[in-house]
């Protein structure tokens, strides 16, 4: 069962094909990690979508509280029975139907669907994980480019490259050939104590726990966090990498090309995560 416009309806023949997301991209979207009855870091993924709907010009209903989108979602999980169960939340909001590329109306729909995820904390996985650069296309560092929008070719194709390459993920550059991404996540580069990772401006994704680990770091004495470009040369000198995203947590990446990578600064910095949010449970 999926939440559309706040109805509860089977997840099949629901979106029409003059739905704006599905014609245009004319959608942004949220992913969230629900857990322990808690959506986790909720408030940072609603400003960040009520940000998002204002650069894309969408007109924000009054009903669009926090509560109100919490509430909903709530109600879309017991429906799935999923009340109790650790799950992947995604909230679509689109522009409605009507109008080619310049829409009749500025008003929104909204889509919630839910599915169970495995583990109810964030765990570290230390496994073999390889990526490498993805050069096909490249990313124009704009306001835009930090949004989640339905407009994810270059995530797409570059997933298909990962996978025929046997690797687990690959990263992405911008125009001015600075390491921006990866294709699921922010990027954290670790040389001695130093943890960088690039700008918004650079046109990386403004990520919700980009933003958590950004914070945790800035706590640290030892360390010292910088936002900056990355290029690509700096990735074989790096005494670590990982990848942060709300459903995983931090991704430790074990190989680039020839070089392999320590763990121990990702792993930390999960542990200091899982008890962050455990206070603010």
């Amino acid at each position: 069962m999926i939440n559309f416009n706040g109805k509860m309806t089977e997840d099949i023949n629901t979106i029409s094909i003059n739905n704006r997301g599905f014609a245009y991209g004319d959608a942004v979207f949220e992913t969230c990690k629900y857990s322990h009855g808690k959506l986790l870091f909720w408030e940072d993924h609603y400003f960040r979508l009520m940000a998002s709907m204002r650069i894309m010009r969408m007109e924000i209903p009054m009903r669009f509280t926090m509560e109100f989108l919490e509430a909903e979602i709530q109600k879309t999980l017991s429906e799935n029975k999923l009340a109790n169960n650790t799950s992947r939340v995604k909230l679509t909001v689109f522009r409605a139907e009507g109008g080619l590329y310049n829409p009749t109306s500025k008003e929104v729909g909204f889509v919630i669907s839910v599915s169970a995820l495995d583990a109810d904390f964030y765990l570290m996985n230390d496994g073999h994980y390889e990526v490498d650069l993805f050069k096909d296309f490249y990313v124009s560092p704009s306001l835009l480019s930090t949004l989640k929008t339905n407009n994810k070719a270059i995530n797409v194709v570059g997933s298909v490259y990962a996978e025929e390459n046997n690797l687990q993920n690959a990263l992405l550059l911008n125009t001015d050939k600075k390491v921006i991404e990866a294709l699921n996540g922010n990027l954290f580069l670790v040389r001695g104590n130093c943890i960088k990772t690039p700008p918004l401006s650079d046109g990386c994704l403004k990520g919700v726990m980009r933003k958590q680990i950004m914070e945790l770091i800035s706590q640290l004495p030892d360390y010292e966090l910088e936002e900056t470009s990355i290029s690509p040369f700096e990735l074989q000198k790096a005494d670590g990498l990982f990848i942060t995203n709300v459903i995983t947590g931090i991704q430790p990446i074990s190989k680039y090309r020839k070089k392999t990578f320590d763990n121990a600064v990702a792993k930390m910095l999960l542990q200091k995560l899982q008890v962050k949010i455990r206070l603010s449970n």
